[in-house]
């Protein structure tokens, strides 16, 4: 991966997308979406099933992943206990209602998905159609077993090191 690494950060392409999803009891979960390019996938997969994530089938485990949350945007997802750092390539705003998702459970429901998730000339529908055509991809990724899922605790304007 030293082709990737720039100071312990991964660099390449990724998409990162948030979403706040309603709980059957509770606040809301507060849920990060991530896909990387196919050159990363499989160390994005190794870390994250280094730092606890698993198999999106059921409810999500707690994991010792952590999303840091800073200047109105998602930072980095952080695994493998700090020493796998991902960082989005665009800048990656968080919403009042995801950050209060996330900061009323004090964790986010880190969603992993397989390169090609988002499906070509998606962006160019209508909001309501590019939700269902991703939500048709994702289900059917979900479904084959290429997308993991976890809880990430949330750390919001965390000091610089």
């Amino acid at each position: 991966m030293a082709d990737e690494m720039d100071n312990g950060r991964i660099q390449g392409p990724m998409v990162w997308a948030l979403g706040v999803r309603e709980a059957a009891k509770g606040p809301p979960f507060a849920e990060l979406i991530v896909e990387v390019g196919a050159e990363l996938h499989a160390g994005l997969v190794g870390a994250a099933v280094d730092s606890g994530f698993v198999l999106a089938a059921g409810e999500p485990p707690e994991t010792s992943g952590v999303v840091e949350v800073g200047d109105g945007r998602v930072e980095r997802l952080v695994l493998v206990g700090g020493r796998e750092v991902w960082e989005p390539d665009t800048r990656v705003e968080v919403s009042r209602g995801w950050l209060e998702a996330a900061q009323g459970r004090g964790v986010a429901v880190v969603i992993l998905v397989p390169p090609g998730t988002w499906p070509p000339g998606l962006i160019e529908l209508e909001p309501e159609e590019r939700l269902d055509a991703f939500t048709r991809h994702l289900e059917q990724e979900r479904t084959a077993g290429r997308v993991l899922h976890g809880m990430a605790s949330v750390q919001v304007d965390r000091p610089e090191r």
